[in-house]
């Protein structure tokens, strides 16, 4: 069986390649933390919530009734992007709103969006 066009076949090590990498490269903890942050996002329930929250503040009750789903299946979903920094909540009066935590994940997603849809409509 032969090689891959994709694979390399050579056992040549780039040492100056290598080696500005491994002084530009992240901790591994702070890698950790984008490897958990797509993490979340890669659930379609909490996905679904990010979008609609990149969209405009929500509540429970307005998430629960968007995605067609429980109020304590979205808390729980929002519990989890709440713990993990996506989302923010503030209360007025009795209700709890939700939105994205700042402009940062708003990008993710935005660029996420135009990623797809390019790809998509190829």
């Amino acid at each position: 069986m032969g090689r891959s066009e994709l694979e390399c076949d050579c056992d040549v090590l780039h040492h100056e390649a290598v080696g500005e990498v491994k002084r530009k490269m992240e901790s591994d903890e702070i890698l950790f933390e984008i490897a958990d942050f797509y993490k979340a996002l890669s659930d379609s329930t909490r996905i679904k919530i990010v979008c609609a929250l990149n969209l405009r503040e929500l509540c429970v009750c307005d998430i629960s009734h968007l995605l067609n789903m429980t109020k304590s299946a979205i808390s729980h979903q929002l519990k989890y992007l709440r713990d993990i920094n996506i989302v923010k909540s503030r209360k007025e009066g009795k209700e709890v709103f939700y939105s994205l935590k700042d402009d940062h994940v708003k990008k993710v997603i935005k660029v996420s969006l135009k990623h797809i849809k390019e790809n998509v409509c190829e």
